[in-house]
């Protein structure tokens, strides 16, 4: 089973000129906890967490006005909506991230979560194993 047949197409992302407050109010209005930021032609660029928000905005002193581009994650670690979802939880329990952007030709078409994954019975174990690797301190502090 490929990503593109459990992922979410229907993604809300924001410009990476959009402000700390604006993502903040989103993520809100959504009830979400992340949102992928892009760049004007829809290239993904980044995403961000509330964490983020919490960790780099307001404990580095941020004004919520300056862009989310200050704060967001720019090394994104995205997958195609091609690859296998085997690989996608792999991948998932690897960086310890509860979320993927999937990308296609550079642009933002998708975002694939471990709750996708975990709905498929047959992938429960995999994503149990997943979460239970990102639940884990970052390898750095162990």
């Amino acid at each position: 089973m490929k990503v593109r047949e459990v992922m979410t197409d229907n993604v809300r992302a924001m410009l990476n000129s959009a402000s700390i407050r604006d993502i903040a109010k989103e993520m809100n209005v959504l009830g979400v906890g992340s949102i992928p930021i892009t760049s004007r032609d829809n290239r993904a660029v980044g995403i961000v967490t509330d964490r983020d928000i919490v960790v780099r905005a307001l404990t580095s002193e941020k004004n919520i006005n300056d862009p989310i581009s200050s704060i967001m994650t720019k090394d994104l670690i995205s997958i195609s909506p091609d690859t296998d979802i085997h690989e996608a939880a792999r991948l998932m329990a690897e960086k310890q991230i509860r979320r993927l952007p999937v990308v296609e030709n550079g642009k933002l078409v998708g975002i694939v979560s471990l709750g996708d994954l975990a709905v498929r019975d047959v992938y429960a174990n995999e994503a149990g194993d997943a979460l239970s690797n990102i639940s884990l301190p970052d390898k750095s502090m162990r």
